[in-house]
């Protein structure tokens, strides 16, 4: 019982974490930091407009691997892995 409150605790950081950090990315530079970004530019392209474009969608789909791998490894370190 211990070992699946342990898991679904790592499991449940595992997705805060992700959360937080799409957010920050998403909201945070696509939104409210978008004028100070926009003064870098990244191949001819205002950084505040790329995160809001494009970063977003590139951040969440490696947040979807990250989170995949890392619960690869919580798996198996709870001994719960697919076969």
């Amino acid at each position: 019982m211990e070992s699946n409150n342990s898991y679904w605790q790592e499991n449940l950081r595992l997705i805060l974490i992700c959360l937080v950090i799409w957010f920050v990315v998403s909201f945070g530079f696509g939104l409210l930091l978008v004028e100070p970004l926009n003064e870098i530019r990244v191949g001819g392209y205002k950084l505040g407009f790329w995160f809001a474009q494009q970063g977003s969608i590139y951040t969440f789909v490696g947040l979807v691997f990250w989170y995949s791998s890392q619960m690869n490894k919580l798996d198996k370190k709870h001994d719960v892995e697919e076969e």
